[in-house]
């Protein structure tokens, strides 16, 4: 019985959770959602395969944790905007810096979508961006708030996914990301200034 207890792995002291989430989020940044396997984050934390199913339940529940953080890095990062251009830039500042969570969160066959954490980080960064759009008098958007919101939006997520998809390498050059995106913002929204 002794060898038995002295060849078993001891479980993960300090914050597995956590652990498991930060290897995932490597793992996705380098090789994508579709290579995430439970039990090679397991492997790599070096615990019992089951563990971190005690955390996750399954590989969509990790998931579906990794975008719900990703919702709540992202609206802390919209509420702190100053205007709608400044909720764009942030935005494509945020992609740049949470790659892994910015592929997970668009990407919803993945997630559990009626998950309460998810849902609830989800609605908290939409209010956010609509918060930005606000900023802006009506008048001065040509077109009804809501559509300024989802233009505004298209605009920052489809810039923000060619540039992580590396798409954007000729037209940006060596010039800094959030500076172009804040020339075009301000090309399309002239009257927002």
């Amino acid at each position: 019985m002794t060898q038995q207890t002295s060849s078993r792995r001891p479980y993960h002291h300090g914050d597995l959770r956590r652990a498991i989430l930060t290897t995932a989020l490597d793992v996705i940044a380098t090789d994508g959602p579709s290579a995430l396997s439970l039990r090679d984050l397991a492997r790599r934390a070096g615990v019992s395969h089951a563990a971190p199913a005690h955390h996750f339940r399954d590989r969509t529940g990790l998931l579906t944790a990794i975008a719900a953080e990703g919702f709540g890095l992202l609206s802390t990062a919209l509420i702190e905007a100053a205007d709608l251009k400044d909720a764009g830039v942030r935005y494509v500042r945020f992609a740049r810096e949470h790659p892994a969570h910015f592929q997970v969160m668009f990407t919803p066959e993945l997630l559990r979508t009626d998950d309460l954490e998810l849902t609830t980080a989800r609605t908290l960064a939409g209010d956010a961006l609509r918060g930005a759009v606000s900023t802006v008098r009506p008048e001065e958007l040509g077109i009804d708030a809501r559509m300024a919101g989802v233009a505004a939006w298209s605009l920052a997520h489809g810039f923000a996914t060619l540039l992580l998809s590396h798409n954007l390498e000729g037209p940006v050059g060596d010039r800094d990301p959030e500076e172009v995106f804040r020339t075009l913002a301000a090309t399309l929204f002239r009257h927002t200034d």
